[in-house]
């Protein structure tokens, strides 16, 4: 990013504005910034640690805008955040120490794995069909879940959101627009842990964020008002496709 041309600030800006809409509209949009890092320049751990810095903002309106969706579940949002946040430490500190040849090989993994869940994610709402509000959560598996999500999120970061919601559907019993709310919220935790950590000890680029963080907010309400008009299983997919995409291309690199 140091010496970053016009062209590649414009083109970190369109990227961050797509990517807020792409999350409020169909989830996944951290896979979009991650790939525009690499090609303005960084190398994958500094595109990961910036991008997921650079999302906490965008996170933090969507609970501000979920603060109906919120109430009344006070016990499972003290819970999942604690083991969340937990797992989001776990994560981080297991980028910084181990070697960075690891984060090379696992990461076109996550990339690969999170597309493809982002794709199946339609196929799983209409596998667990309506949750029953009454029924208890499956607490059990509900926390080590939400640990091991938060630990992926520490970690690399891209598509969390749609593995917590698609978490969050099949152990939480309670209506999807509820738990997409809480998704949010456990987003933001895990970005806060991420930020606190990486600005002491990860490569992160502050240019970068100074450009994504802003406009991943504004994409995002933008998004919001554009969710009604636009098929989101279209933007779904051209994701999922350049996350694949992406993740191939990391594993031949």
């Amino acid at each position: 990013m140091v010496g970053a041309s016009p062209g590649q600030l414009v083109f970190l800006l369109v990227a961050g504005l797509v990517a807020g809409a792409v999350n409020a509209i169909a989830g996944g949009g951290s896979l979009l910034v991650f790939p525009a890092l690499l090609a303005v320049g960084l190398n994958p751990l500094a595109a990961n640690v910036t991008n997921s810095v650079a999302q906490w903002p965008g996170y933090g309106g969507i609970v501000i805008g979920n603060r109906r969706e919120l109430r009344e579940q006070r016990r499972r949002i003290v819970l999942t955040s604690i083991v969340t946040a937990t797992g989001s430490v776990v994560g981080c500190i297991l980028l910084l120490t181990l070697p960075g040849s690891v984060f090379d090989a696992v990461v076109p993994v996550l990339v690969i794995v999170a597309s493809v869940l982002m794709a199946l994610g339609p196929y799983l709402k209409r596998r667990i069909g309506t949750p029953d509000p009454q029924a208890p959560d499956r607490t059990a598996a509900l926390l080590p879940a939400m640990f091991f999500a938060g630990a992926y999120g520490g970690y690399f970061g891209g598509a969390l959101g749609v593995i917590l919601v698609s978490l969050l559907s099949l152990l939480a019993n309670d209506t999807l627009v509820r738990l997409n709310a809480l998704k949010g919220l456990l987003s933001l935790v895990a970005a806060t842990v991420t930020i606190v950590i990486f600005s002491i000890g990860a490569p992160v680029d502050w240019r970068g964020v100074a450009i994504l963080a802003p406009t991943t907010l504004v994409g995002g309400y933008l998004g919001a008002r554009i969710a009604r008009r636009l098929r989101d299983d279209v933007l779904r997919w051209c994701v999922v496709l350049l996350g694949l995409a992406v993740g191939g291309y990391l594993l031949v690199t």
